[in-house]
């Protein structure tokens, strides 16, 4: 294994105290979904001229920002962020999970997506998850052993690196901060120490994650308290040996594949061995004359993202007050068309027919529009009237800007906070409920209540419907801005009120990322709000028969503007302990 040296304590100690000194500091965390949007006056983006990471936790940032100051590009920087927050926010970031990364190479004059999602085991069947009477059951997918997919983070990383990196730094050499971070330990403060006890008993049914995450009295870890993970180290430290394969195949993934199996799953180290990260071409759309670029399927964040755009699109939303209620109405009735389409149509595209080139027309949106009552909310029975020809809660985003103008916008996950709340035995590895997002029967609701038929069932090798979105927006092909979001469903609809007030609303991206936000699913028929809007925009609302329930849920759209002022970059103040770090 790699030796963690005295030299490689004190760059990561001087990583550690610069972002304590440097970062912004943010709002309290929103308290189970509750968030009361800070004063406009007290809201600012932080600006650099050269390289620009935010992220949701700050250490991590940093870890990225110097591989920027050594000459890093932007995917340097990423896998470097990932890695890092893999030990420093471990509810989210991970190397036992999956996500998107959406590039925009300037150097390679392309934009590229890699698809690094979890998949079901070879064993895996539609009926997996329904119990006995044939009915979906919940515990099978969220707490036991059945519901880990394939972790595609480490194949993910390695290959944005390997395909678009610089060229300047090894995998070992960007490993190196999250090594020295898992082995000497960091101090747990901000989320890390507001979920911990949030989340014990779901870690307290696995003797191998309380052993890590709780102190020798057993509780929790509190903010304080150094939070060591030698077994992650190691694991780390064969990744940066031997690249995927020191994950993917040798000792750790027959400690993953015995870990899973003991608890009931069915992962054989022939799936481990089988995992391969996709490269796609990105979901492309315009709105108004920027070209937003986002995830494909098995992602829905793109398709939705585009479908409910191209119907916004249609509205004068610019001569609409910001969270007036006209303006939220057409916001909301645009989500409920797109997600509707998003329950009955999408699914993994290896495995299932979807008529994304229908969904994201300019044709389809017009039809979608006119069916808009301005003065009344439609009921979700007649949301998918418009029927086209047939053809996550937790999750941490990162964004990051270079010199150049390479960007990447990258949102990975484990679902539940921590996932299933198991580390691998000997391997410091978090493990994932992510097949929770598959549907576990036709019209059945996963954890964060989306609804989805038969294009979303279980099957071997088949990656679950993910709603995650990292997303950068272009003018004349140069990047204006990178955004994303945690929080399960509620991700597309953060990233879509993000870029809505930035392009029709000119908002600082600072104030477009705190300002307050609301979401709709189809199903169930609700409008999740937060803290902030007026009372005369909600009373409006509900007088156009809008069901307005609190709180909204977490979501953290850490974002960055490209502007003629410089790199802006926006943490979101939802989130204790996110950071901006520029250079």
């Amino acid at each position: 294994m790699i030796p963690v040296r005295i030299e490689l304590r004190k760059i990561v100690l001087s990583l550690v105290l610069a972002a304590a000194c440097t970062l912004p500091v943010v709002a309290q965390e929103q308290h189970r979904g509750f968030y009361t949007p800070p004063a406009a006056d007290t809201v600012h983006p932080v600006v650099a001229e050269h390289g620009m990471v935010v992220a949701q936790e700050k250490i991590a940032a940093r870890v990225g920002a110097d591989v920027l100051r050594r000459g890093g590009n932007a995917v340097d920087a990423a896998v470097a962020t990932g890695f890092a927050m893999a030990v420093t926010y471990p509810r989210a970031g991970n190397i036992g999970g999956g996500g998107f990364m959406v590039i925009h190479s300037r150097e390679r004059g392309e934009d590229v997506s890699i698809d690094y999602r979890e998949t079901a085991p070879a064993a895996t069947t539609p009926e997996i998850f329904l119990g006995p009477d044939g009915k979906p059951d919940i515990a099978k997918s969220r707490d036991s052993a059945l519901g880990v997919g394939v972790p595609g983070t480490v194949a993910g990383l390695t290959v944005a690196l390997e395909r678009y990196g610089s060229g300047k730094f090894t995998l070992a050499e960007l490993l190196k901060p999250a090594i020295a971070l898992a082995s000497d330990g960091f101090v747990v403060t901000d989320d890390v120490a507001d979920t911990m006890p949030e989340e014990r008993q779901r870690l307290a049914r696995w003797p191998s994650a309380t052993r890590i995450f709780s102190g020798k009295d057993g509780a929790p870890l509190r903010d304080g308290d150094l939070l060591l993970q030698a077994d992650l180290a190691a694991t780390l430290s064969a990744i940066a040996e031997q690249g995927p394969r020191g994950f993917y195949h040798g000792p750790v993934a027959e400690k993953l594949v015995k870990a899973i199996g003991d608890a009931g799953g069915i992962m054989t180290l022939d799936d481990l061995k089988s995992y391969s990260a996709v490269i796609r071409a990105p979901m492309r759309g315009n709105y108004r004359g920027f070209d937003v670029v986002s995830m494909p399927l098995p992602s829905s964040g793109g398709v939705v993202l585009m479908e409910t755009l191209n119907i916004l699109e249609g509205f004068p939303m610019g001569e609409m007050k910001q969270g007036s209620a006209p303006s939220l109405h057409v916001l909301i009735e645009a989500m409920k068309r797109a997600y509707a389409d998003r329950a009955r149509y999408l699914g993994d595209p290896a495995f299932v027919k979807v008529p994304v080139a229908t969904l994201t027309s300019k044709d389809y949106a017009a039809k979608q529009r006119a069916s808009i009552d301005l003065d009344r909310a439609t009921p979700w029975t007649d949301a998918l009237s418009a029927v086209p020809p047939r053809e996550g809660s937790n999750t941490t985003h990162f964004s990051v800007v270079d010199s150049l103008g390479n960007a990447v916008s990258n949102t990975y996950t484990l679902n539940f906070n921590y996932g299933l709340g198991m580390v691998a035995e000997g391997t410091g590895v978090l493990l994932n409920n992510e097949l929770d997002d598959f549907t576990a029967a036709p019209g059945a609701s996963n954890a964060f209540g989306l609804v989805g038929f038969e294009a979303n069932l279980p099957g071997p090798g088949k990656r679950p419907l993910s709603s995650m979105s990292p997303t950068i927006v272009l003018k004349d092909g140069k990047p204006v801005l990178v955004t994303g979001s945690p929080g399960g469903s509620r991700i597309i609809s953060a990233v879509i009120q993000v870029i809505v007030n930035v392009l029709d609303y000119r908002m600082d991206v600072a104030a477009a990322v705190a300002a307050p936000r609301l979401h709709h699913q189809w199903l169930p028929d609700e409008v999740r709000v937060e803290h902030g809007f007026s009372d005369d925009a909600l009373a409006a609302l509900r007088a156009k028969g809008h069901r307005l329930i609190e709180p909204l849920g977490r979501t953290s759209a850490n974002s960055i503007a490209v502007t003629d002022m410089g790199l802006l970059g926006a943490p979101d103040p939802r989130s204790r302990g996110a950071g901006a770090a520029g250079q």
